[in-house]
């Protein structure tokens, strides 16, 4: 009779475990994420993809905002290191700045991803973004189309962010032989108000400028904002595709402005770099070290083209 209740024992106490095994089991694995700025509807969306995915595939995701700061984003990688996340990902606006952060979270075995804009370490494991600098050519290529010989085009840039470099960058070898006067060199530090202020010196010094390409959508808000001011013809190319750009290539006083947008899919961007993190905490794998996501042009036919294609 003792063997019968001792076999019982043991057998409760095995199920117990077993039980116990599988909640551990089942509990979703922790990950971290970085946007540059919720004040930018482009990281608001990616926001967006990042936490539809993580859902999906049963992530415990946090979401958190870097407010385009370097010591912020290092500070939080430490603190999401620290709350047990398995694996972050951020988008890194100032690539030095954050670096020594992401080795540190990688020595101690967090997995390190990025997004939109990357890091030079050996740490990032894969990047998902956009071809900024095949964007940037597209902007390039955006500035000819509505400029003529002789011309003087400015570009306002964002340079210690590497995507926006890589735009401006791309917009330059576009532009290189090509007869137009280029007025670069210009940094909007991600700020719209800091934009309308380079905006406003380019219309002082040329105020013949024909057209502009800012490397985000916010600089392209700024832009808009002096170039109306002024009463200037100056064309404005942006870069993002946030609803707020494809508003004002519609609108009919606006669209007089800014009539051109090289477009990303930051929602692609979000449930795609959460994809590639969840490939490698499970299989080991990812698509590839670096995942790009092509850009496209954006006018106002092409999205009246798009309204009647999604009305059939």
């Amino acid at each position: 009779m003792k063997k019968k209740v001792l076999a019982g024992i043991l057998a409760a106490a095995m199920c117990a475990g077993a039980l116990s095994t599988a909640a551990v089991a089942e509990e979703p694995m922790k990950m971290g994420f970085i946007v540059g700025s919720f004040e930018h509807v482009f990281y608001n969306l990616i926001a967006e993809g990042i936490e539809e995915k993580a859902e999906e595939l049963g992530i415990e995701a946090t979401v958190l905002d870097a407010e385009l700061d370097a010591s912020i984003a290092s500070d939080k990688i430490q603190n999401l290191s620290a709350d047990g996340n398995v694996a972050i990902a951020l988008a890194c606006n100032d690539a030095a700045g954050c670096k020594p952060a992401i080795e540190n979270a990688d020595a101690e075995g967090v997995k390190m991803f990025t997004f939109d804009c990357t890091s030079e370490s050996d740490a990032i494991n894969c990047f998902v973004g956009t071809d900024n600098f095949e964007g940037g050519k597209l902007g390039g290529e955006e500035l000819l189309r509505l400029t003529e010989d002789g011309d003087t085009v400015a570009i306002i840039g964002y340079p210690t962010a590497s995507s926006c470099l890589d735009r401006e960058n791309g917009a330059l070898e576009v532009l290189e032989g090509a007869d137009r006067n280029v007025l670069t060199g210009y940094n909007y530090e991600g700020d719209a108000n800091k934009a309308a202020e380079i905006m406003e010196n380019i219309l002082t010094s040329n105020p013949d400028v024909a057209a502009v390409f800012c490397v985000g959508d916010p600089a392209a808000s700024g832009a808009l904002s002096a170039i109306r001011t002024n009463a200037s013809d100056c064309k404005i190319i942006g870069f993002d595709g946030n609803p707020e750009a494809k508003e004002a290539i519609l609108d009919e006083e606006t669209g007089k402005w800014w009539v051109s947008e090289i477009s990303q899919d930051p929602h692609q961007i979000g449930t795609r770099i959460v994809e590639e993190m969840y490939s490698f905490m499970t299989k080991g794998t990812v698509t590839d070290k670096v995942v790009y996501i092509a850009p496209y042009i954006i006018t106002a036919e092409t999205l009246a083209e798009e309204a009647a294609t999604e009305a059939e």
